[in-house]
């Protein structure tokens, strides 16, 4: 066995297989079913059909959430935080859903903000229109309903959570068994209004006016719920009054006011004789609307930051405003060549270094080889650039590294990479199971093998955002294509630097060590770094889908490396064994393949709540602006399982005893965003600080600008930033 029969071009057919393999697995992933069940929330999709569901009928769907107590959820206008209960249903044709028929929510106060939302259980009802275009097959009458939702759950912490919802309803049949949900959820509906509603602005005071509220309500203190967000002070002391038959309001209005509504429905509610009844007026505007506030999704003191925070010490926050193209694409060729130091590169580049080594005496090869890798680095940093832009365009929430945010993909590589292990420790040899054409082919082309390990090595180097590739990465994303894929393309050409040298520049060749029986010994010691891969690719797993999914990936490598083991006998026994080690692998696949694609969420937990402990709690939309109105600092680390650069951190300069003390002398909130798992919220808050990959470390304080720190975090620099609070 020598090292000149490891093969790229077999490794790399390897890993599409194991895609394909995997992906078969993964249609049980996300399995809809009727109930979900997190440690905050137990969701159940509900049905009611009383006089079935053929041609002509409108039926009711709803979404019930029963909270656990002191947790909410939000109104279709959350308030000062949070987001809205989000459906999406997938129907057969002929079927429309309407919207969320939400019922009257309730204000919850949290420290000097107030949000609009739901405590206890609530149902989220939603009419289904069954259309003539309906129809239903001779074999199969029934009308199959499918919703992904998502839900912010919030107590003083906010947990983002979703699930995927399954059921099917009899089209002639009865359904209602769930009636009496329904029938609380429709009475808790606002009851609309008629007669000549107004609201009119006078100077920061939205003045309203309502009329036609029943004799019942007249008199008595109501409670106001405006649909439209972001128009008053949610939070704000307000007065009401009567005027006869006519209810009013004086209420302020936002400072930060993103609305202009010519119509703007308004929700009064009132609890009388034990029972809340609510109602919604359609008011109209008197006048005009003031100008709006200027236009940004966050606080004005982070708004500052955007644009100052490069005078504070700290990184740029907006690297728009602050990075030329050239000195992006700089920084981008910079972050490219440090790339190559990242630990789960070093097998695979080492093996690269290894191939030139053995042709030491090849300067045709030498070059070949070189430019061939480059290219295979270069054009994998491309196509990711254009497939992530592509996404985003489309209005995906995707950022650097998305491609490790699917279990699908880690365990495909920890397939990879065990088959890689093995392949090194010398079990087998790819040539015992290819035909000698292959073989042939392969000899004549080595260029395919040194390209592929160019694409082998950004699929594992890519994940992690390097020093000065941050900000170069941010502004890719706000150029225009062409622009946006140089920089990409330079990140690539980085990483590919130090062996496109070695293999045109004879002085680089002449310092690499000179081929031997040395290459044997080293070629078993690869094979360790290739298992470590694996036991990391494992962990990242574990931490996306619990320990069932690591635990059933860790016995599915162990039955391939069975089944490898098999092929590798001579005689009658290579027959058996590998037909029982086949069988082994198909039935283990089949029992527990679908743990490797179960959400964390459908298992009681979350990734965001399984990575706080006790010091640290988890980002959610809104919650540094929460905490930042308690007058108290926050340090947020942006981060994830598989990025070696942050767990590198967290083990070192976060754990670092000096820092935890200048921490808590500080009183400083640490807030945790876990982006393991895709997370569009995340992908969003890295955009709006003019990023797009982690690590990210930010410092907040409020009135002050935020503070981005390096990537690789020194816990000098983390002190001294700490020491200007």
């Amino acid at each position: 066995m020598t090292f000149s029969k490891f093969s790229y071009l077999r490794l790399f057919a390897t890993f599409l297989i194991a895609i394909g393999a995997i992906s078969t697995g993964a249609s049980a992933q996300n399995t809809p079913q009727s109930v979900v069940t997190t440690e905050q929330v137990r969701a159940e999709l509900l049905a009611h059909a009383p006089d079935g569901a053929d041609a002509g009928k409108t039926v009711w769907v709803g979404l019930q959430l029963a909270h656990r107590p002191e947790w909410h959820t939000y109104w279709k206008n959350s308030g000062d935080s949070g987001l809205p209960t989000s459906l999406q249903w997938t129907l057969p044709p002929g079927v429309t859903a309407g919207d969320i028929a939400w019922p009257v929510p309730k204000k919850i106060l949290i420290g000097t903000l107030a949000n609009y939302g739901y405590e206890g259980t609530v149902l989220l009802p939603v009419p289904l229109t069954i259309t003539p275009a309906f129809k239903p097959s001779l074999l199969n009458s029934e009308i199959e309903v499918k919703l992904k939702a998502s839900w912010l759950v919030c107590r003083q912490e906010c947990v983002p959570e979703g699930g995927e919802f399954a059921l099917r309803l009899p089209v002639r049949g009865s359904t209602a068994l769930n009636a009496t949900a329904f029938a609380a959820s429709f009475q808790a509906q606002p009851k609309a209004l008629s007669g000549d509603s107004r609201v009119e602005v006078a100077g920061n005071t939205l003045k309203v006016s309502v009329t036609g509220l029943p004799a019942a309500a007249q008199g008595k203190t109501l409670e106001f719920f405006p649909e439209t967000p972001e128009v008053i002070e949610t939070a704000a002391k307000w007065t009401q009054n009567w005027q006869g038959a006519v209810w009013t309001a004086n209420v302020p209005l936002s400072e930060q006011r993103s609305q202009s509504p010519s119509v703007m429905p308004l929700v009064l509610a009132l609890d009388s004789k034990g029972q809340r009844q609510a109602f919604v007026a359609q008011a109209r505007l008197v006048g005009s609307w003031p100008p709006l506030a200027a236009a940004g999704a966050v606080s004005p003191a982070l708004a500052t930051g955007l644009t100052t925070n490069a005078g504070l010490g700290g990184a740029p926050v907006s690297p728009t405003a602050t990075l030329g193209l050239w000195a992006a694409v700089l920084g981008a060729l910079l972050g490219g060549l440090i790339l190559n130091l990242m630990p789960c590169v070093f097998p695979v580049l080492a093996i690269k270094v290894m191939s030139f080594t053995r042709h030491a005496d090849d300067r045709h090869g030498h070059r070949v080889s070189g430019l061939a890798y480059s290219a295979g680095v270069v054009l994998s940093f491309l196509a990711l650039g254009a497939l992530m832009l592509g996404l985003r365009s489309a209005g995906e929430q995707l950022g650097w590294g998305f491609q490790l945010q699917s279990p699908a993909v880690v365990a495909a590589l920890a397939v990879l990479f065990t088959v890689m292990g093995l392949n090194l420790a010398g079990l087998f040899e790819f040539g015992q199971f290819l035909s000698s054409r292959v073989l042939l082919l392969e000899a004549k082309n080595p260029a395919i093998n040194a390209f592929l390990s160019g694409v082998l090595a950004v699929a594992i180097a890519s994940p992690c955002t390097a020093p000065f590739m941050g900000a170069s990465l941010g502004l890719a994303l706000g150029l225009p294509a062409l622009q946006a894929l140089l920089i990409f393309a330079a990140i690539g050409l980085g990483m590919a630097l130090p062996y496109l040298a070695a293999s045109l520049i004879p002085a680089v060749a002449r310092l690499l060590p000179r081929p031997g029986a040395w290459m044997a010994t080293f070629r078993r010691a690869m094979a360790f770094p290739m298992f470590a891969t694996v036991v990391w690719l494992v962990w990242v797993l574990g931490q996306q889908t619990g320990i069932d999914g690591a635990g059933a990936l860790l016995a599915l490598l162990v039955a391939l490396s069975g089944v490898i083991w098999a092929f590798t006998l001579t005689g009658r026994s290579r027959l058996l064994t590998a037909t029982i080690s086949i069988a082994v692998l198909a039935l283990l696949t089949g029992a527990i393949g679908q743990n490797i694609f179960k959400p964390l969420e459908t298992s009681g937990a979350t990734a965001m709540t399984t990575a706080a402990t006790d010091r640290w709690q988890a980002w959610a939309p809104g919650r540094v602006e929460q905490v930042l109105a308690t007058g108290a600092p926050v340090f947020v680390d942006f981060t994830a399982a598989w990025c070696v650069t942050c767990q590198y951190n967290k083990k070192t300069t976060l754990a670092n005893q000096d820092v935890l003390a200048d921490l808590d002398a500080k009183k400083v909130t640490l807030l945790r965003a876990d982006w393991t798992r895709r997370d569009p919220a995340i992908t969003a808050a890295l955009s709006q600080l003019g990023r797009n990959g982690v690590p990210v470390y930010v410092i907040y304080k409020a009135g002050s600008a935020p503070v981005v720190l390096s990537e690789i975090l020194a816990v000098g620099e983390v002190r001294a930033a700490l020491a200007r609070l």
